[in-house]
């Protein structure tokens, strides 16, 4: 069962929150949920991404970083080396995206034992953390006018 969902109300009473909604409705764009490969997502003070990605030599991953956005991709050349009776392990092309949040940057990618495991880090720019404002206790603070409309002008 699809369910269209309508962002209309959030952009008349919410302003800068556009790209999130353009993430919602993106989300809720996706046609199939395909389930491989197998992923976890870990969180402690860092992210930690990490993908069951069996039979795949370093050389034939690529992990691509852009701003919001983390794709991970892999492929197999077609070496077929000999006649299989059963195949269980999944050999085939595939591409994973993960949206990001702003200022997480990967910080780096490792593929060890078949897991290969992505760094990653909220670094929340200086002039973005919270600071404390000093109180004055001298002279009071300018005083800021409102600009005057001259009627006379704008009724001719």
């Amino acid at each position: 069962m699809k369910t269209n969902l309508d962002f209309t109300p959030l952009y008349r009473s919410s302003i800068g929150f556009d790209r999130m909604v353009d993430m919602l409705e993106s989300a809720s764009r996706v046609a199939s949920f395909d389930n491989w490969p197998p992923y976890d997502i870990a969180k402690d003070d860092q992210y930690r991404i990490t993908m069951a990605v069996a039979g795949f030599p370093q050389d034939q991953l690529t992990v691509t970083y852009q701003p919001n956005m983390l794709v991970v991709s892999g492929s197999q050349s077609g070496d077929e080396n000999g006649q299989y009776l059963y195949r269980g392990i999944n050999g085939r092309a595939f591409e994973r995206r993960f949206e990001l949040a702003d200022h997480v940057k990967v910080e780096g990618a490792s593929l060890e034992n078949g897991l290969l495991s992505i760094d990653l880090k909220r670094e929340v720019p200086e002039e973005m953390k919270p600071r404390k404002i000093e109180i004055s206790s001298g002279a009071p603070m300018p005083k800021i006018e409102a600009p005057k409309v001259e009627t006379d002008k704008l009724a001719a």
